[in-house]
């Protein structure tokens, strides 16, 4: 079998389980962290969040998938473990940056929006 398509598949199994627990833990999380931020409109932080949980995973689920693309032929399974651990690296430092701007952008601009 193709050394790729094992590639991908184990790639894609491990980023969209970080993705998946990712979402969940800031989900669960994040409400508790818009209601401080607009306090009495629970029903509004609670729809916030959904819209911040949906658009995280398409936007990163989309760049994994799209991220197929870039690879280079794998001849052998060294090459497989390392272009798995840089690109799932890569994808980590993704959600890290996203999850920085999210903060900031909310606790920036959310007050700003309201008025």
């Amino acid at each position: 079998m193709n050394l790729n398509i094992i590639g991908y598949i184990i790639f894609l199994l491990i980023t969209i389980y970080i993705i998946v627990v990712v979402g969940k833990i800031c989900y669960r999380n994040g409400n508790i962290f818009v209601l401080e931020l607009i306090p009495n409109h629970k029903e509004l932080c609670q729809q916030i969040n959904k819209i911040l949980l949906i658009s995280y995973y398409l936007i990163n689920i989309g760049y994994c998938s799209m991220n197929l693309i870039s690879w280079s032929n794998i001849t052998n399974s060294t090459e497989l473990v390392a272009i798995i651990a840089s690109k799932t690296a890569i994808i980590v430092a993704i959600l890290a940056v996203l999850h920085y701007l999210n903060i900031f952008i909310l606790t920036n601009y959310i007050q700003k929006l309201i008025k």
